[in-house]
């Protein structure tokens, strides 16, 4: 009976050895190998699926940067085209500069899609329109044809063709497309392929901007029009996620791309953004001050509305790693109604361009870039260039990176607290941005 008591002990014991090794292999294996999500649980621009039935789908997506800037290098003040001495409000600060929280799926039909968030710029606490809730809904009824409406960007330069955010920078332009571009806005937009590498995008909006602007200083003409046509000539693709500044992908074959774009918008001096206003695009001559500051051309007279048409062609190709990519601007702003006193002016006329040359040191890990870019304007030509670098920490993705840059500033016609730059810097400005594209 000892005996058979003992063994009955020792198979017990064998027994809960045995299992817990068991049960210690498999929670490591769980912990490592773990999808609480039961789907793919990443795909880039997409963020994590969290949510999937027949009913539809939910992704969630962050995206943030954190940003030192040291604007010391510039001026104290600076001489507009006019003639007046102003001064210039320099910064060296740290922030959490921009926290943005995507919801994107599609419901009921994978052809409706939905595209949510939340957004935020902290260097604005304070400001009007500095969160915004906002998105936008899409149905695609084939290759051709995809109609969105909600907010979205106008396509009326490159970069507000939807490459947000693989720029060479982190979340600011170079001047020239700052001074030209149309921002974001309410509206119709259509989209797709017209012939195989030859593809567009029209869109039908409130005005150039809505940030900051509530319906009631909107004007009630719906005439602000936006659209491009892009051409890839080689390759028929320019890049991940509509077409990436830089070429990131080593493109073994050379891409090349050509775009044309066009914005036509009546503007009115309510409907524009303050001067101060983070995503402001309000119109500008080119020393920087906006065409609706009174007594601007002529004392006495201040202009209540003005229509604005701008025409650009961008072109670029890139292969194993290197890029070089341009974009020339014209703009016309004319048709100007005025309160006060008449002026001869009749018309302003800017052109600029931009130029951007970048090369993949080690192949998805550092990036080198340098950029120029220039304003040919009635009341000064502005110029600025940059040097910076681009470090992809992570293996074989470029949803995390660390930029820096410095930018040789010469008289800056645009500018704003979510900008590394001002209006009126003149010297050396440099940021470094650490962005989680999640």
């Amino acid at each position: 009976m000892k005996i058979q008591t003992l063994l009955n002990w020792r198979t017990i014991i064998i027994s809960a050895l045995v299992l817990s090794l068991s049960m210690m292999t498999h929670a490591q294996t769980a912990n490592a190998d773990d999808d609480t999500t039961k789907y793919v649980p990443y795909r880039m621009m997409q963020g994590h699926r969290v949510a999937k039935s027949k009913f539809g789908e939910l992704n969630i997506r962050p995206y943030t940067y954190f940003r030192y800037l040291t604007q010391a290098g510039i001026d104290p003040s600076y001489v507009d085209g006019f003639g007046k001495t102003k001064e210039v409000d320099k910064r060296q600060d740290i922030q959490l500069q921009k926290v943005s929280i995507y919801f994107t799926g599609w419901a009921f039909d994978p052809k409706f899609t939905y595209f949510l968030y939340v957004w935020t710029s902290n260097a604005s606490q304070g400001q009007g329109a500095q969160v915004v809730v906002a998105g936008n809904l899409s149905y695609t009824f084939n290759k051709y044809f995809k109609l969105t409406g909600g907010i979205m960007s106008l396509p009326g330069v490159r970069s507000t063709e939807g490459n947000f955010p693989f720029w060479l920078s982190v979340d600011n332009r170079m001047i020239a497309d700052e001074y030209m571009r149309p921002s974001y806005t309410s509206g119709f937009q259509a989209k797709g392929e017209i012939v195989k590498k030859l593809s567009y995008q029209v869109m039908l909006g409130n005005n150039m901007s809505t940030l900051g602007v509530d319906a009631g200083q909107i004007d009630n003409k719906l005439n602000t029009v936006a659209g491009a046509l892009v051409y890839l000539p080689t390759t028929g693709e320019y890049g991940m996620f509509n077409g990436a500044y830089g070429d990131y992908d080593m493109h073994e074959k050379i891409a090349t791309r050509v775009g044309l774009h066009f914005t036509r918008s009546d503007e009115t001096r309510q409907g524009q953004p303050t001067t101060d206003a983070f995503e402001n695009v309000s119109l500008r001559v080119s020393d920087g001050s906006s065409i609706f500051l009174p007594n601007l051309f002529n004392p006495g007279t201040q202009i209540d509305e003005a229509r604005d048409r701008m025409f650009s062609v961008d072109a670029g190709a890139k292969t194993k790693g290197f890029a070089l990519e341009g974009e020339y601007y014209w703009r016309k702003i004319d048709n100007f109604k005025l309160i006060g006193s008449p002026m001869a002016l009749t018309e302003l006329n800017d052109e600029g361009f931009q130029l951007l040359a970048s090369a993949m040191i080690f192949p998805k890990k550092l990036q080198l870039y340098t950029t120029y870019s220039k304003i040919f304007g009635e009341y000064g030509d502005p110029s600025e260039t940059r040097v910076g670098f681009n470090f992809f920490p992570f293996k074989k993705t470029i949803s995390t990176r660390l930029n820096g840059q410095v930018i040789f500033m010469n008289k800056c016609p645009v500018g704003g607290l979510a900008y590394p730059y001002t209006v009126g810097a003149n010297g050396t400005i440099f940021n470094l941005d650490l962005e989680l594209n999640f």
